[in-house]
């Protein structure tokens, strides 16, 4: 028994023909009369293009993590790289005044290292009371670091 086809489905297998072939006739609401449209040929162009390239390296564990995690989100790899990037907060390894305080305990340590010089050389009486002042100073700058890490 053969197989009849519906006018709908006759009608779109021609208007699929026309745009296979490069044209496709449309009607236009006000005048009826038909319009071809040409078809632009090519890949449409994106909205957003991607032409700087940025390079990492990775261990072959990152990698697969990497890949794992961007399949199990559905998304290639480079995608997921870009959103986590994008959402990702990073915090500085200190704060100013932390890198400042740190630079005081270091001029700090040089001094006592001179005076623990000195203190050889000349005798411990001499330089008993600037080594306890330093070292009270130390002390204080180590309770404000401890402190602010909390």
């Amino acid at each position: 028994m053969p197989r009849t086809r519906s006018r709908w489905s006759v009608k779109k297998r021609k208007d699929l023909l026309q745009i296979w072939k490069g044209t496709q006739r449309m009607k236009t609401a006000t005048t009826g009369s038909e319009i071809k449209k040409k078809r632009v040929p090519g890949r449409p162009k994106k909205a957003i293009s991607r032409s700087d390239l940025l390079m990492i390296r990775l261990t072959p564990t990152e990698k697969q993590l990497i890949g794992q995690r961007a399949k199990n989100a559905g998304l290639k790899p480079s995608e997921w790289f870009r959103r986590a990037a994008k959402s990702a907060r990073v915090f500085p390894r200190f704060t100013p005044e932390e890198s400042g305080w740190f630079r005081m305990l270091s001029g700090m340590a040089n001094n006592l290292n001179q005076l623990t010089h000195l203190a050889h050389v000349e005798g411990l009486p001499t330089l008993a009371l600037k080594c306890q002042a330093l070292v009270r100073q130390i002390e204080e700058l180590l309770t404000k670091l401890n402190s602010h890490d909390r």
